[in-house]
């Protein structure tokens, strides 16, 4: 076991919503694309509230967004 997972759809997401850009969606929730770009590839975890901002723009619950896999 590796430890608790967090994984994410924002990639599947961003191109189901008109293949928004990791800028676009940046400037959307108040981050720096680079910071996208970490958390996309989940090498940083978004705050509480960066999750909840990032949920929000696509219009889904965080549970659809973000992934929290224990069993990992």
């Amino acid at each position: 076991m590796t430890g608790p997972l967090i994984r994410n759809n924002i990639r599947r997401l961003r191109f189901e919503h008109n293949e928004m850009t990791q800028k676009e969606l940046a400037e959307k929730v108040g981050a720096t694309r680079q910071t996208l770009i970490a958390i996309e590839n989940a090498k940083y975890f978004p705050s509480l509230e960066l999750a909840f901002r990032i949920a929000r723009a696509f219009g889904k619950p965080l549970e659809e967004v973000f992934i929290f896999d224990d069993e990992a």
